[in-house]
């Protein structure tokens, strides 16, 4: 329904948004592996004055088994208040939740009861093939005109190209494919924009078939994963640009623009080089009347022996290395998340498979100067934490999702199923955890560890913050 105000959680600048109050409740995607059990919204409680504070305090089941729920976002956000809006008075109630598998896509409100949120709509994976003729859809942005979509895979038993599929903001209906003109561009991953600029870009991870049974060793090493950015006219739809970073960069995820709408530059993740398991964050730019790309952070791997001990407790028995890096005698850090702040001084960086969460200051975004490190998990490593000190922990910081205002980081432990498995074969388990983020330090919230039973038997993976948080919302204004 429409609000005679525009909604309170849309903030026309990032200077706005970083004075906002501070979220209270956090929504997290958790997903059942042997698809036994449904996948679930879980609901945490993140106000520090809060008795109930870092516990799991609601809870929504989705219908179904073997959604695999991946990436989510809100419905509508701050990018509403740009000028060529023409849904200014939406609000941001619902989650769009896609499974990455089933290509279902749940449509939740949480207005009404925000630690009990009800599913309203479900897209059946026919219709996004029907009109949009995609499947396996993965990332949510909250457009000004629409809600942007985009699926890794095609329809009707085509393992591509993939794309993004625009839905209505009042409907939810899928209204089509976006592309006009696709150019070059065949593999998808994430989606985003300067919005001002009318500019969008795209990145590439790989096609259903080279993702849904865990890294392909033979298709890595031939450099067959994505390794391009795209970039688009926004308001035409047309291709306008590839960057090749080079095919040994392999795999270009995630995607953040800068969020003041004067600048034109943003970073992309890189999460790994075959030629020496380094993973790197690129900053895309102008160079003059066109864009560039320059690599700005480098993380080498860490060497460990095929059978290694924990670094972190040299006195427990050594662990191997899983079959898939036994080969190469080091631990790749596996970049699969990073995060900007929306004041834009932020970057942080997950490096999954070493265990490991790093800082930058990028104020200068071509010469990022690293802040601060936390580890937890790692495949080697298993660094517990300080509320668990005794309990080892598998996988590493994985989704990072930042506060508004900056001071909080949120990060939880699962990639992806199937990779999951391959990297983590001892078992993944689940937890989540929140550190404190200021100009003095960068540490663990050691009242904030939920884990194991707290989900359910789920692995957490996505976070969205109520009100909206660093990766959600576009803004038009300085």
């Amino acid at each position: 329904m429409a609000l005679w105000k525009p909604d309170p959680t849309f903030y026309a600048s990032p200077r706005d948004a970083v004075s906002a109050p501070p979220e209270k409740l956090a929504y997290v995607a958790a997903f059942d592996r042997s698809a036994e059990k449904p996948d679930a919204i879980a609901v945490l409680d993140v106000d520090p004055g809060s008795a109930s504070y870092g516990d799991v305090v609601g809870w929504t089941d989705l219908p179904y088994l073997g959604d695999e729920l991946h990436h989510f976002g809100w419905n509508a956000c701050s990018s509403a208040l740009c000028p060529y809006a023409p849904h200014p008075h939406v609000e941001r109630r619902y989650l769009i939740v896609p499974g990455l598998r089933s290509s279902r896509v749940y449509v939740i409100d949480t207005k009404d009861k925000p630690t009990s949120p009800e599913i309203v709509k479900v897209l059946e994976a026919d219709e996004l093939a029907k009109r949009a003729g995609y499947s396996r859809p993965h990332t949510v942005h909250c457009g000004p005109e629409g809600l942007y979509l985009t699926a890794l895979g095609g329809a009707n038993g085509e393992d591509g190209p993939g794309g993004i599929a625009l839905l209505d903001h009042t409907s939810f209906d899928v209204l089509g494919r976006w592309e006009v003109d696709r150019g070059p561009q065949y593999f998808a991953y994430d989606a985003w924009w300067h919005i001002a600029h009318d500019v969008l870009i795209t990145s590439e991870w790989g096609t259903p078939s080279m993702i849904e049974d865990g890294v392909v060793g033979e298709l890595l090493l031939g450099r067959k994963y994505g390794h391009s950015l795209h970039f688009w006219d926004l308001r035409k739809r047309r291709h306008v640009q590839e960057v090749d970073l080079g095919d040994e960069h392999q795999m270009v995820l995630e995607l953040r623009p800068a969020h003041d709408p004067t600048k034109q530059y943003g970073f992309a993740g890189v999460v790994v080089s075959v030629e020496d398991l380094s993973a790197s964050v690129w900053l895309w730019h102008r160079d003059g009347d066109r864009w560039a790309a320059t690599k700005v952070i480098t993380i080498p791997a860490e060497p460990a022996d095929a059978s290694s001990p924990r670094p972190t407790d040299p006195d427990r028995p050594p662990r191997d290395l899983p079959d898939v890096i036994k080969p190469f005698g080091a631990v790749p850090p596996l970049v699969t998340d990073i995060d900007l702040s929306v004041d834009d001084q932020w970057l942080y960086v997950s490096c999954w498979g070493t265990g490991e969460l790093k800082r930058y200051d990028v104020s200068d975004p071509f010469h990022p100067v690293e802040a601060g490190s936390v580890r937890l998990g790692g495949i080697v490593g298993r660094a517990p934490h300080p509320a668990a000190p005794d309990l080892p922990l598998a996988g590493g910081p994985q989704m990072v999702e930042v506060s508004r205002d900056g001071k909080r980081v949120y990060v939880t432990n699962s990639l992806y199923g199937s990779w999951d498995d391959q990297f983590y074969p001892d078992g993944v388990g689940a937890w989540m955890a929140k550190l404190d983020s200021t100009a003095d330090g960068f540490t663990l919230d050691e009242r904030f560890f939920p884990h194991g039973d707290a989900f359910r038997g789920r692995r957490p993976h996505q976070t969205r913050l109520q009100g909206g948080d660093a990766s959600s919302d576009s803004y038009c204004y300085p």
